[in-house]
């Protein structure tokens, strides 16, 4: 058992020993140029070097120093303690494209209500609260319903019909002095 460790040690110590004159070549090679490291690398060093601890670290580190490299675990411990702010609690914001949907019903129709642009909403398969609505119309700086200016040019659209009916109604009268 124990020639048997001494074969196992010896394969170790060779092999680290070729490990670290790798390393001391590389940074022959590199020399002053930075080396840019990805999240992913960054991790899996510090996730290797930290139970090395410092004073290993400093005859195998070659790519970056063991305070980088102790900094960098600490960043890791620290993350795995907080909550990111994609894992965010509570109800998923309203999407972009609803949004624009509910300005652009409010603006082209300056008659509508909460409860219309909701029904309106529903008809194309969008489920939507009144003070959802609300909150985005106020978000967006437009007034609720009676307080929305209204141009002539939006209402005559929205009136076209019957404006036009309203033409075919008049009666021509005949009298002494002509039509």
């Amino acid at each position: 058992m124990i020639t048997f460790a001494g074969f196992v040690n010896r394969d170790q110590s060779r092999l680290i020993a070729y490990l670290l004159e790798e390393n001391r070549i590389f940074r022959e090679l590199q020399g002053k140029k930075r080396t840019r490291l990805t999240d992913d690398q960054r991790r899996r060093l510090a996730a290797k070097g930290k139970p090395l601890g410092r004073r290993l670290l400093d005859k195998v580190a070659g790519i970056v120093t063991p305070d980088t490299i102790l900094r960098w675990h600490r960043k890791l411990v620290a993350q795995h303690h907080t909550y990111p702010a994609k894992n965010r609690v509570g109800r998923p914001g309203l999407m972009k494209s609803i949004r624009e949907l509910i300005v652009r019903m409010a603006v082209e129709n300056s008659g509508w209500g909460y409860l219309r642009i909701r029904g309106e909403l529903k008809k194309v398969g969008h489920r939507v609260a009144k003070t959802t609505i609300a909150t985005t119309l106020k978000n967006n700086g437009i007034a609720p319903s009676p307080d929305r200016p209204t141009s002539w040019k939006t209402f005559l659209k929205s009136h076209a019909d019957v404006i036009a009916a309203a033409d075919f109604f008049t009666v021509d009268v005949w009298t002494g002095e002509g039509w």
